[in-house]
Order: C-alpha cells, then structure tokens, then sequence
C-alpha cells in the first residue's frame, strides 16, 4: 500500500501536466504588476506566453484577449475551439464565445489549473481586463483601454467578470468580457472595484 500511494499521485500529476500541455485557454494567474499598463499588446501577450511556458503550455501561439483604438480582441485569437487547463471547453468558435460561453468561476482558470477569486471571494480579483465590447470589438470614440494598455494612472478600462456576477442582475452584471469601466489605471485602482490587473490568454490555433 505505501508503495501505491506515491504512484497514484504521480499519476495523477502526469495527467494534470498533459491537460495543462492541451490547455488553450486561461486567465493570468497574476499581472504584470503595473495595473492597466501591460506594455502595450505585445506585452500583454508576453506575459501570456510566459505564463503558458511555465505552465508547459509554452508550445503555442498565446495572444492577450484585449482590444485597442484599432484592433479588435476577437480577431487576436484564432478561431477556437478552447479548452481550459482541465480540458473541459470554454468555446468551440469565435462566436460561440461571443454568443454562448463556458466562461465561468468554475472553468475560467488561471494557467496552473486554479480557480480565479470572484465576488464573494476575498479579494475579490472577478474584473478581467479586456477593453471590448460584448462582441469583441474596440469601444468607439471613447478610450476604455487605458491608453491601449500602456496606462498606470489616470483613465479607465472595460472589464468583465469571469465569474458572471455582478451588483445586479443585468446582462453587463454578467458579461465575461465588457461589464463596466474601471475606477482607473492603477493596481490600486484596479483592486478598488475588484480586480487585480489579470487579463484572458487565448492560443492561437
């Protein structure tokens, strides 16, 4: 018996491992540490691939799901399907993820597999960066990216609550990616509302 132990629970870290390598869908465990200001996209979407090497999914394309004056964050990320870390879906398209998701507190997972703290939690971290709209698009004619995230200050950017809950019972209360605009910029800011500077990475297929 003592010798079975030990391998069950490398078997079961094998497996965690491989669905973690399949894995093409996660929230940033962390920020960058500087509120809104992500380094622009090219950042953003370093950190994403950071974070995915950690995790043993560095073998893909990982692309920030944030918008700017000029890009749309449904056109950054390929065309799906997504999974999360433990292999369960999130999205089989891009607009199955605009219309129907599987973004939830119990699939919207960081990289390694953990569930993201929502309302209710403490702290609550459920304001996920995005600067879009419900479908994905940049805001028109108002900045909600934080300077195209390059902003720690002044300004404001469209979250949405991975967790689909809200101060209401609306349909931004519970969007995923465009509930309502941040109190600022900063990580304090940020952290004010309840968020943390965490964002959506999506692999590029």
């Amino acid at each position: 018996m003592k010798f079975l132990l030990p391998l069950i629970a490398l078997l079961v870290a094998v497996s965690a491992q491989a669905q973690q390598k399949d894995m093409t869908f996660f929230i940033t465990g962390v920020g960058p540490g500087k509120g809104a200001d992500l380094g622009g996209l090219q950042g953003a979407d370093a950190h994403c691939q950071k974070l995915a090497q950690a995790a043993g999914a560095g073998n893909r394309v990982w692309r920030a799901y944030l918008s700017t004056d000029k890009v749309n964050a449904r056109d950054r990320i390929g065309k799906g399907p997504w999974k999360n870390a433990k292999g369960q879906e999130v999205a089989k398209s891009v607009e199955d993820l605009h219309k129907n998701p599987n973004i939830n507190k119990q699939t919207g997972l960081d990289e390694q597999g953990n569930m993201v703290n929502g309302r209710g939690d403490s702290p609550n971290r459920h304001d996920i960066l995005s600067g879009s709209t419900p479908d994905g698009r940049a805001i028109a004619d108002k900045d909600l990216t934080c300077g195209n995230w390059t902003k720690s200050g002044e300004g404001a950017a469209m979250v949405g609550h991975h967790d689909r809950i809200g101060l209401r019972y609306d349909d931004a209360s519970k969007s995923w990616n465009s509930s309502h605009p941040s109190r600022g910029c900063s990580q304090d800011a940020l952290r004010s509302s309840g968020g943390d500077g965490l964002f959506y990475c999506f692999a590029v297929k």
